[in-house]
């Protein structure tokens, strides 16, 4: 399915080729940036954390819809929970389908910057980045309240190191805390990891200063655009295992939250397994786990089953329709009008 994005890029190749002028080629002012030396953040931050988090441009500017003098306060919503926050949290995934960079973040958290808590690189795409502009993209998110998260590359660096695994993990921690990488990712969707080895990586990871954050399914396979057809021949998981292994994170290791992938659960499946979901939360806090929701119907279901309490990771491009339903102020007919909260 093309989207808006590609249409957009499609009709500036015809007019390049017409001749036509294009308003994508218009040229635009260069970007004025400072790099600031940021410390590593935890997911939910600490009191001197949280006071700069109160200091930044999405924490100190009311949107219209919280404002009750000389907005739209007086339209029934559910306010947000102020940022650093542990429930009703949104991660958004950054440059991977699409390229961002300095711009078009700073479009993004200049405009929905209240609404977005993470920021995440998928895969191993920040590899890709020249240094500088990579850094200019993590000062920009710390600047606006959001932490930033690497994408599952850590599979990559597990399988193809060689002999000195340990000292090639402790080089690519130590380069993601030198750029201002908050958290990791430890995702084992390619790889067969034993629990106890999973767990030592996350210890090494906090050894490190840095956040862990492991990423769980009952899918193998998951997370590389694998065909569904594939990935149903695998075959899944049994959703207890997922359980205990999140228990272990959170409950021995001090994990703060774990990442739920959608694969084998709303994604690439013929029925959506929503015992599995049930499952995980009769087990775990609703502030400790995070669910992939990738698709709008997906996240819409997530609202309405859990609330707007329910912690999502999204794609960039959804985080104004996300933010909506969690509002209240909009939805699928399944949910317009119907998200509500009671905290007087």
């Amino acid at each position: 399915m093309a989207t808006p994005l590609r249409s957009l890029a499609t009709t500036a190749l015809r007019q390049a080729r017409a001749g036509k002028p294009s308003s994508l080629c218009a040229p635009r002012p260069a970007l004025r940036t400072t790099t600031i030396p940021t410390p590593s953040r935890p997911f939910t931050a600490t009191a001197a954390a949280a006071a700069a988090s109160s200091k930044s441009p999405s924490s100190s500017v009311k949107t219209l819809i919280e404002d009750r003098d000389s907005g739209f306060g007086f339209v029934r919503h559910n306010p947000a929970p102020p940022k650093p926050r542990t429930r009703s949290v949104t991660e958004i995934r950054g440059p991977y389908y699409t390229v961002m960079g300095p711009r078009y973040l700073s479009d993004v958290l200049e405009t929905m910057g209240p609404h977005v808590d993470g920021l995440k690189f998928a895969g191993g795409s920040f590899s890709l980045f020249s240094e500088g502009p990579l850094r200019q993209l993590i000062d920009l998110a710390h600047a606006n309240g959001v932490y930033v998260s690497t994408g599952g590359w850590i599979e990559h660096i597990l399988a193809s190191s060689g002999g000195d695994v340990g000292g090639a993990v402790d080089k690519y921690l130590a380069k993601c805390k030198d750029l201002g990488f908050d958290v990791i990712e430890l995702s084992t969707g390619f790889l067969s990891l034993p629990p106890d080895d999973w767990v030592r990586l996350a210890e090494r990871v906090q050894k490190a200063g840095l956040k862990p954050k492991p990423e769980l399914g009952i899918q193998f396979g998951a997370g590389g655009d694998t065909a569904a057809a594939e990935l149903e021949s695998i075959g899944t998981s049994d959703p207890s295992k997922v359980i205990n292994m999140a228990k272990r994170f959170v409950q021995d290791v001090g994990v703060e939250r774990v990442m739920i992938e959608s694969e084998g659960i709303t994604e690439n499946v013929k029925t959506w397994r929503t015992d599995v979901i049930q499952s995980i939360l009769k087990e775990l806090p609703l502030e400790k786990v995070m669910f992939e929701a990738a698709d709008p119907a997906v996240f819409n279901w997530y609202i309405r089953e859990f609330g707007v309490d329910v912690n999502l990771f999204v794609d960039h491009s959804q985080i104004v329709q996300l933010a909506g339903l969690r509002a209240g102020i909009w939805g699928k007919s399944d949910t317009f009008g119907k998200i509500t909260t009671f905290r007087p």
